[in-house]
């Protein structure tokens, strides 16, 4: 896993894990306020508002993609 800066030309999702370089934690983003130069995130069940300077986007390569990938049960899908 690798982290790096945030640039003006990326595109930050809401939903989407980023690194909180003050406090070294991993928050979820849920406002991406560009104009304003801030990003509104999630962090231990409390909402945060900081400067974009101080958020790095979470890089991952195929194959640690792969080994995160979530796999539904098949129980479902099953016919009785």
């Amino acid at each position: 896993m690798k982290f790096r800066t945030i640039e003006d030309t990326d595109k930050i999702y809401p939903g989407e894990y980023l690194l909180h370089t003050p406090t070294s934690q991993i928050v979820i983003c849920g406002a991406f306020l560009k104009d304003q130069n801030k990003i509104k995130v999630l962090a231990r069940g409390r909402l945060m508002t900081d400067s974009i300077n101080n958020f790095n986007k979470i890089v991952l390569n195929p194959k640690e993609r792969k080994q995160r990938r979530r796999y539904k049960c098949k129980g479902c899908s099953r016919t009785r």
